[in-house]
């Protein structure tokens, strides 16, 4: 099915945009939120199509719990050690180093897309303006085919 020609725009996050018309969508059954695929023919002719998502699939939240090893200097009067352990709790001193420890997975759970993109908007103020599409591109992981 040909379509002709369609404008390319930058929307306000500075990415590029295509608005599809709303005949091109009823005709090929494709709704808001539906992912497409685009190829790009040798004579630079654009192929969209809708990805096919199997229904055999589920999000799974994974929670985790991080360690680091924090190392401090901190100088004190002689014979007040003590005093760097407060300057460090009242997170007042410098960071030494810092390694890595690892990662311990502390619970999972099915959930729905849609309490996923919820969470992720209660997790991150910063998401406020974020779409859901462009929140699932960003911090979703597909399974990969």
């Amino acid at each position: 099915m040909k379509f002709g020609q369609l404008e390319v725009f930058t929307n306000e996050d500075g990415d590029a945009v295509v608005q599809l018309p709303d005949q091109m969508i009823q005709d090929l059954n494709w709704k808001e939120g539906d992912e497409l695929k685009w190829d790009i023919e040798e004579d630079g002719t654009v192929i969209l199509s809708k990805i096919e998502k199997s229904v055999n699939t589920e999000w799974v939240l994974v929670e985790t719990v991080q360690m680091f090893r924090h190392r401090y200097c901190i100088e004190v009067p002689i014979g007040k050690a003590e005093w760097a352990l407060d300057t460090v709790t009242m997170e007042e001193a410098k960071e030494f180093s810092q390694l890595h420890l690892g990662e311990t997975i502390s619970s999972h759970r099915v959930i729905s897309e849609e309490e996923a993109v919820k969470l992720c908007y209660s997790d991150n103020d910063y998401l406020k303006s974020w779409t859901p599409e462009k929140i699932k591109t960003a911090f979703f992981t597909p399974m990969k085919e």
